[in-house]
């Protein structure tokens, strides 16, 4: 049996098979979870071709988290396919690699920085909030942020917006503890997803994670990462909320 038999978990951001969510997708469904995934627009059609490769294929929901609309019925489209939702995956981000990313962070617009804090940090909680009509007595949200406590190169306003994601899922801990719901992230080091490549000069986070991560790392290597995530999902966390738990080799506790 594994940890997440009879759980029902909601995992977003699903969209090639080498992202983390499609591996938390298939890892969450190996430890017994029924796992519905969301993507939207343009990519909703190559999500519903890389979920074939899943076993069971998971039923695909169209999700854009700044449509208010699609928040509002996202309980009615979930109850077409689960009864209730033990989890949730928050694998969303965007900020423009024009304009927000690359080295440009002094001269970024206000519209650009309030797109990617609304889809970056603010949907943890939007989402959260729409969902909770379907938790049970107890439910579990994790999220994945690339750690925020410092500045790195060419990350620019996507770093600032998951300094926010990281603040709100303390507040979401604080807020929604006494209603049995966890909120925790996941800060997982380089890995070669869609995200990365589309940030400028992002290749020379691997040169440093090389370097100095003391457990060593591989950036295409997507399941320990995932592992970490269907652990906070499981019960096996009971008592652990507004936590960052990092998944990056050690780096996190090196100095120079």
């Amino acid at each position: 049996m594994g940890i997440l038999e009879g759980k029902s978990i909601l995992v977003t951001g699903v969209t090639m098979n080498t992202s983390i969510a499609y591996e938390v997708a298939r890892v969450a469904q190996a430890e017994g979870a029924t796992v519905v995934v969301s993507n939207f627009g343009r990519a909703l059609s190559l999500t519903r071709r890389i979920v074939q490769r899943l076993d069971p294929v998971p039923p695909v929901i169209e999700l854009d988290v700044t449509d208010a609309d699609h928040l509002a019925g996202i309980t009615d489209e979930l109850s077409r396919h689960v009864d209730q939702l033990d989890g949730i995956v928050h694998s969303i981000a965007y900020a423009d690699p024009e304009t927000a990313l690359g080295g440009n962070f002094l001269s970024t617009g206000w519209d650009d920085v309030a797109t990617s804090l609304q889809v970056s940090a603010y949907s943890l909680v939007s989402l959260t909030t729409a969902c909770q009509p379907m938790f049970g007595d107890t439910a579990s949200v994790v999220g994945l942020t690339f750690d925020a406590t410092v500045s790195w190169p060419a990350y620019d306003w996507m770093g600032v917006s998951k300094a926010a994601l990281e603040s709100a899922s303390r507040y979401l801990a604080r807020y929604l503890g006494p209603a049995g719901v966890r909120s925790n992230l996941i800060a997982a080091g380089p890995l070669e997803t869609i995200a990365k490549k589309a940030i400028p000069g992002a290749n020379t986070f691997n040169e440093v994670w090389a370097e100095r991560a003391p457990l060593g790392w591989s950036p295409t290597d997507m399941e320990p990462t995932a592992r970490a995530v269907v652990a906070l999902l499981s019960d096996f966390f009971p008592m652990t909320t507004g936590e960052i738990i990092h998944v990056d080799g050690g780096l996190h506790a090196t100095g120079a």
